[in-house]
C-alpha cells in the first residue's frame, strides 16, 4: 500500500461512501461514542485547554529546532549500539528496510500498526523481496487477510467492517469454525498471531515519538503486539516520521496523555512503552535496533506556510468530529490519511495533481480545529490549500465561471437586488409542490442530497420587508 488507496475519480469514492449505509452508520456510532468519551477522559487532566496550550508549544519548539534533536537523537542511538538511518525518500526508506532484511536473510517479519511504513510502500517492497510480512494490530491484520483492504481510520482501521464481515473473512482465509462474537475472534487472531510472533525473524515498528535526550522510541498500543514486535525477533526496525520527536521523557508524557485521551478515550492506553538498543547486561530487546527516520516531503513543509501541520501525533480526533468524514467515511479520501488532518497533509505529501479534491471535502465548521489536542488550525490550512488551488488554476471552468459570476453579483447592490427578485419566480420553475426538486446541471447534485421541505414562496421577501419597516408603513 502506499500514500494512494484508490485510484478512482474523488465523485466516484464519494458515492461510494454515501451510498454505504453500513459505513455510515459504523461511523456515526463511533463518533458519537468517542466523542463522549474523549470529553470524560479530558476533564481528568483538570484545564484541558491548559494542556492543549503546552501540546502545541512543545511541538512548535521542537519543530523550530528539529535540527538539534535529531543530531541529539542520532548521537545518542549510535552511542548506545543503535543505528540511525536518514531517508530523504519513501524509496530510500523502504530499500533501506529491504537491504537490513535481506542481510539477516530474514523472511518471517512481524509488524505493529504504523501509517508511515504505509506511506513509504514499505509492505510492497518488503513482500516483492520474498517476505511473509504478518500485520499484527488486530485492525490491520483483519484488512490484510481481507486481501490489504485499505484503513478507513487513523487509530481505527477496520472501522468499516461489522463483525459479520469479520467472521466470513475468518472463516474463508483463517479456518475458523466459531460465531461473530469479538470475543471468539479476537482469541482465534491472538493463537495465529502469537505463533507469528514466536517465528518472526525481525520486527518492526512505528513510532509515536523518538525522545531525543534518551536515544529512544515511545510506542503507545491498546494490544500489546507492539511490545513483542519488538522484543521477541533479534532485530527491531523502527520507522518514523522525522516530525515525531520529543526533547525529553517530561514532553513525552504530555503528549501520551493527549495523545490516549484524544484518540480513544482513555486516560492511557494499555501500553505506553519506550525502547531501543539492547544496553549492554540486558536481557531484553532485540540484538540490533534500527531506527529510519523519513523526510519524504517533510522538509518543505517544515518553515512553510503549512508548518503548524507538522504538529500532527496522528490521534484521529479530527476524523471523530467531522461532518464530511461523518457522511463519506475514511476510503473516499483515496489516502491512508483520512478525515480534516489527511485534506490538510496527503496533497502537500502527494501534490495537487492527484488530491486538489480533498481541501474542498470540507465545510469549515472548525470542530477539527477546536478539537485538535495540539492545536494545529486545521480549517485555516484547508482554506489555505483552497486559495494556492485557485492561484494555480487547477479548478475546472465551470468553478472558475462560478466565483467570477459570484464575485460579479456580491459586488453589485443593485445588481444583487435585481436578481433576488428573479429567485421566487425561478424557483417555481424548479419545484413541485412547495420543493425545489430540478434544476439545471450545476446544482443537480446539491438538489438530489438537500430535504427542502420549507414552501419556496413566503408570504414576501426580506428587502420588501425591509423597505416597508424603512418607510414606516409595517408594524
Amino acid at each position: 500500500m502506499s500514500l494512494k488507496t484508490d485510484k478512482r475519480e474523488f465523485g466516484e469514492r464519494t458515492a461510494d461512501g454515501i451510498g454505504n449505509t453500513f459505513m455510515r452508520s459504523a461511523v456515526s456510532s463511533a463518533q458519537d461514542s468517542l466523542k463522549t468519551r474523549r470529553l470524560t477522559a479530558a476533564t481528568t487532566l483538570g484545564d484541558w485547554e491548559a494542556w492543549r496550550l503546552v501540546g502545541q508549544t512543545i511541538r512548535q519548539h521542537t519543530l523550530k529546532n528539529l535540527d538539534f534533536y535529531l543530531n541529539q537523537l542520532a548521537d545518542n542511538i549510535e552511542a548506545r549500539g543503535g543505528h540511525i538511518y536518514f531517508a530523504a525518500t519513501k524509496e530510500e526508506a523502504s530499500s533501506y528496510i529491504r537491504d537490513v532484511v535481506v542481510s539477516k536473510q530474514a523472511r518471517k517479519i512481524v509488524k505493529s500498526k504504523s501509517m508511515v511504513t504505509e506511506e513509504i510502500e514499505m509492505n510492497k517492497v518488503l513482500i516483492e523481496a520474498g517476505c511473509d510480512l504478518i500485520e499484527t494490530d488486530l485492525g490491520e491484520y483483519i484488512l490484510q487477510i481481507d486481501d490489504w483492504d485499505p484503513p478507513s481510520h487513523i487509530v481505527a482501521p477496520a472501522l468499516h467492517k461489522d463483525r459479520n464481515q469479520i467472521k466470513r473473512v475468518f472463516t474463508e482465509k483463517l479456518g475458523y469454525t466459531g460465531d461473530e462474537s469479538p470475543e471468539k475472534l479476537a482469541r482465534h487472531a491472538r493463537a495465529v498471531l502469537r505463533q507469528k510472533f514466536l517465528e518472526a525473524d525481525v520486527g518492526i515498528t512505528g513510532c509515536n515519538f523518538a525522545v531525543a535526550n534518551m536515544g529512544a522510541i515511545n510506542l503507545v498500543t491498546n494490544e500489546g503486539n507492539g511490545d513483542l514486535t519488538a522484543a521477541i525477533p533479534k532485530t527491531q526496525i523502527a520507522v518514523m516520521g522525522m516530525e515525531r520527536i520529543v526533547p525529553t521523557m517530561e514532553e513525552m508524557e504530555v503528549l501520551d496523555n493527549l495523545l490516549c485521551r484524544s484518540a480513544v478515550g482513555q486516560k492511557l492506553t494499555s501500553y505506553i512503552t519506550v525502547m531501543g538498543p539492547k544496553a549492554p547486561g540486558e536481557s531484553d530487546g532485540p540484538d540490533e535496533f534500527h531506527l529510519v527516520v523519513v523526510d519524504n516531503g517533510r522538509s518543505e513543509i517544515l518553515g512553510s506556510e503549512f508548518n503548524e501541520a507538522l504538529q500532527c501525533i496522528r490521534c484521529g480526533a479530527c476524523l471523530n468530529v467531522c461532518p464530511i468524514y461523518r457522511h463519506i467515511g475514511g476510503h473516499a479520501y483515496g489516502s491512508i490519511y483520512p478525515g480534516p488532518i489527511g485534506a490538510v497533509i496527503t496533497p502537500l505529501l502527494g501534490g495537487y495533481d492527484d488530491y486538489k479534491e480533498l481541501p474542498f471535502a470540507s465545510s469549515l465548521c472548525g470542530a477539527c480545529t477546536d478539537v485538535c489536542p495540539v492545536k494545529i488550525p486545521l480549517h485555516e490550512q484547508l482554506i489555505m490549500h483552497r486559495q494556492n488551488i485557485v492561484k494555480e488554476k487547477r479548478t475546472g471552468a465551470a468553478d472558475r465561471f462560478q466565483m467570477k459570476a459570484a464575485s460579479r453579483l456580491l459586488s453589485s447592490p443593485s445588481l444583487f437586488g435585481k436578481v433576488l427578485r428573479l429567485a421566487n419566480p425561478g424557483s417555481r420553475m424548479m419545484s413541485k409542490h412547495g420543493r425545489i426538486v430540478r434544476g439545471p446541471r450545476l446544482i443537480q447534485g446539491w438538489v438530489g442530497v438537500r430535504d427542502l421541505n420549507q414552501p419556496v414562496k413566503q408570504a414576501d421577501s426580506f428587502r420588501t420587508w425591509m423597505k416597508e419597516r424603512q418607510g414606516g408603513t409595517k408594524q
